[in-house]
Order: C-alpha cells, then sequence, then structure tokens
C-alpha cells in the first residue's frame, strides 16, 4: 500500500483518539443528535465540543445537517463503532488476565 493511505488510516484513528471524542461517538450511537444534547451527554463545553467535532467531520468519520438553527451530528461511518466495539473487547480481555493474576496472588 502506498503511504499516502496509510496516512489518512492514522488520521481517523487520530480523528477519534480522545476521550471526548469516544464519549460523542458512544452518544451518537442510537442516531443523529444536536450539538446541545451532545455536549450535555458528553459534560463538556460547547466551544471544546466544538473543537472535536470539527476534527472528526474533517477525517470523515461524522457528518453534519442544519436544522433551523440547530446543528445535527451523525456518525458518517458506523463501522467505526465495530472498531470502537473491538476495543470494548480487548478491555474486557485485558480485565480478564488481570483478575485471573490476581487470583493467582491470592492463594
Amino acid at each position: 500500500m502506498e503511504i499516502q493511505v496509510f496516512e489518512k488510516q492514522a488520521q481517523i484513528a487520530k480523528a477519534i483518539a480522545h476521550p471526548v471524542r469516544v464519549a460523542v461517538l458512544e452518544y451518537l450511537r442510537p442516531g443523529e443528535q444536536c450539538v446541545c444534547d451532545i455536549a450535555a451527554a458528553v459534560k463538556t463545553e460547547r466551544s471544546n465540543l466544538s473543537k472535536h467535532l470539527s476534527v472528526m467531520t474533517s477525517a470523515g468519520v461524522l457528518g453534519s445537517r442544519k436544522d433551523g438553527l440547530k446543528v445535527m451530528y451523525r456518525i458518517k461511518t458506523p463501522c467505526v463503532l465495530r472498531f470502537l466495539d473491538c476495543i470494548k473487547d480487548c478491555l474486557k480481555e485485558q480485565m480478564t488476565e488481570q483478575q485471573k493474576m490476581l487470583e493467582v496472588l491470592n492463594k
């Protein structure tokens, strides 16, 4: 593969590599939401959220549309949710391994 493809892949990975961005994606999992509701759900200021939404939109992860005065955001590439699910599976595996180690230590 061309290095440019790897760079684009890294750009997308970077676009979701922040706790607020992961929270936004989880909040948008069921469907489109307005900025005001996203900000309240992820407990961040709108100005901060705007920067995060911009990064994800630029990377092609999110899409948006105007609905009157509101801006509505949606996950443009739903496969990113499979990636987040994969990360959750990795965390579960790590926790299982740690639990086994703890059981050995407690014997």
